[in-house]
């Protein structure tokens, strides 16, 4: 397969992911093309691997990753945009619980429930270790459930 056709077969996909990674559209074109700048170097080695996407997912995950802690500041938004970016299986609401999270947390839950990746797995693409990558989780889950309780006795 060419790098082109490459782009043209899993480039949306690629989009809905880095959406989900950075809660931003804009974001979103922006690690694709860092990542893919990045691959169209190496094409000629990557294209043998069994799976040239999960590379591509790997270089965007870390990428982000790069990006938030050079920033070492939330900007959440409460408005999720709308257009080409997301499909019939919008990501609306579940982006809005998930942009409540600190990055990290939400770096991690992406990783572990949307691209089903291992605590080691995703230690490794975090740069954390795997006891972090479970107290995240733990924590980040914790607050998705326990916050609409909270909303119900009007503690929000």
């Amino acid at each position: 397969m060419e790098f082109e056709d490459f782009v043209r077969a899993r480039g949306s996909a690629l989009l809905r992911y880095g959406y989900v990674l950075t809660g931003n559209a804009d974001d979103a074109d922006d690690l694709v093309q860092e990542a893919l700048l990045k691959l169209s170097n190496g094409w000629r080695k990557v294209r043998n691997k069994d799976n040239p996407e999960s590379y591509v997912r790997t270089i965007m995950a870390r990428q982000h990753i790069s990006w938030w802690r050079r920033r070492r500041r939330e900007l959440l938004t409460d408005d999720v945009p709308e257009g080409s970016h997301l499909d019939s299986h919008s990501f609306g609401e579940l982006w809005k619980e998930l942009a409540t999270l600190p990055r990290r947390q939400r770096a991690v839950l992406v990783l572990r429930y949307y691209e089903d990746l291992s605590d080691q797995e995703i230690a490794e693409i975090l740069g954390i270790s795997r006891g972090t990558v479970r107290s995240q989780a733990f924590r980040a889950l914790h607050t998705l459930r326990v916050k609409p309780a909270m909303l119900e006795r009007g503690q929000l």
